[in-house]
């Protein structure tokens, strides 16, 4: 196993991008990546109708990060694209109908809660107050001597964050950390996109082609469906891979209680459960086939790629995919509705958020302190490290472990 110069476990974005740079100033790596696919959670590919979707729910690249863009884009075009939420909601007043407005919540949200008048004076007593294009907090709405900004700030609370974060974490009001409750924004703008990044955009061809691309270098030797469990150990500060000593370096980005066989006990993650439909246009005399339901109206099955049901659905959210990914399928379209739940590290499920607290992050300063005694391992990435991370910082951070290997 010595003729590997380095060794990363993972394929997805932390670990396809270490590998790649290192690959490309001559290192020779051996990945190892546990399912049978490169591009970890970003991982998208053709559904049984012929839809691209995206498997482990929808992921939207935006980035101020010059490098990480200009990195990226020697490995795919992109499409122009602006992401764009909704939250749906029953309208007050009138439970049976519903309506939509922008999230995050800002002027033209203000005018389709309160109606055209009242929203528009609403937003102009916030521009008065905070001036234009800023992003204030429920915490400083709910500080304002003016009754009307402290209600709106209430009301922001219980339609768009409140029931949306009980059903993402499983947590009650109570229970809801009040540093997470105050970072919630009103944007004082009219620009609805839900990310304002320089760049933005989705891979041209998908994230998968993207992925096989920055991966495909003679230097390097991809092994899918191999569990690094089975060949990576650890000994007494020594490193073994495959029962012989490896001195190369060691990029691991998989879950970090999981490589120490959880000896301080599990990190606890929240969990998601996708429920795909595939919708067709029912034309005249043709039925709907098998696996497929009928599609009331259009092309599409709702108004944006993602839709928030913030106060009554057990979803969080629905995402249509076509409308992410620019995908040309007249009449036909696959949407994926969003379930969280607790993690409990059963066969097929995937940890994907971790709660972060301070007990949980004392508990991972175990691992990371059972890690530092392996001077070759390296923790990269949000299972790894145990942190959010969007994708555009996990490269950010693949590249600068990348330049510290390489001692440029």
């Amino acid at each position: 196993m010595q003729r590997y110069d380095c060794l990363v476990i993972g394929a997805g974005f932390a670990g396809a991008t270490v590998a790649g740079e290192l690959a490309r100033a001559g290192k020779k790596v051996l990945v190892l990546e546990r399912r049978p696919h490169v591009g970890g959670n970003a991982y998208d590919c053709l559904d049984d109708h012929g839809v691209l979707i995206h498997k482990y729910g929808p992921h939207i690249f935006h980035t101020n990060d010059k490098r990480v863009f200009e990195y990226l884009s020697q490995y795919t075009d992109w499409l122009d694209y602006q992401h764009r939420v909704v939250a749906n909601v029953p309208k007050d007043g009138a439970p049976r109908e519903r309506q939509e407005y922008p999230v995050p919540f800002n002027l033209t949200s203000l005018e389709t809660a309160f109606g055209p008048e009242k929203g528009r004076a609403l937003g102009e007593k916030l521009i008065s107050a905070y001036g234009a294009e800023k992003k204030v907090t429920i915490l400083e709405l709910r500080q304002s001597k003016d009754p009307e900004i402290a209600a709106l700030a209430d009301y922001v609370y219980d339609h768009v964050f409140v029931q949306y974060t009980m059903k993402q974490w499983g947590q009650t009001p109570e229970e809801i950390d009040p540093n997470t409750t105050a970072r919630v924004p009103v944007f004082l703008s009219r620009d609805d996109r839900y990310f304002q990044d320089k760049y933005q955009g989705m891979p041209i061809e998908g994230y998968t082609p993207l992925f096989q691309k920055l991966l495909r270098h003679p230097n390097i030797t991809l092994k899918l469906s191999a569990d690094a469990r089975r060949h990576l150990s650890l000994e007494a500060g020594k490193l073994l891979l495959d029962g012989e000593p490896f001195d190369g370096a060691v990029v691991y980005t998989g879950q970090a209680d999981e490589l120490f066989d959880f000896q301080f006990g599990p990190l606890p993650y929240r969990t998601l459960d996708f429920q795909f439909e595939t919708w067709q246009e029912q034309l005249p005399g043709k039925p709907v086939p098998a696996g497929r339901r009928p599609l009331p109206a259009g092309e599409f099955y709702q108004t944006h790629a993602t839709v928030n049901y913030t106060m009554d659905k057990p979803y969080t959210r629905i995402t249509e995919f076509k409308r992410l990914t620019g995908q040309d399928l007249p009449g036909l379209t696959t949407i994926m509705k969003e379930h969280s739940r607790s993690y409990t590290g059963a066969p097929g499920e995937i940890p994907y958020y971790a709660i972060i607290n301070e007990e949980n992050n004392a508990l991972y300063a175990k691992y990371k302190a059972e890690a530092e005694r392996y001077p070759d391992l390296r923790l990269l990435g949000r299972l790894a490290e145990y942190k959010y991370y969007n994708m555009d910082a996990i490269v950010g951070r693949a590249l600068a472990l990348a330049d510290e290997l390489l001692g440029r």
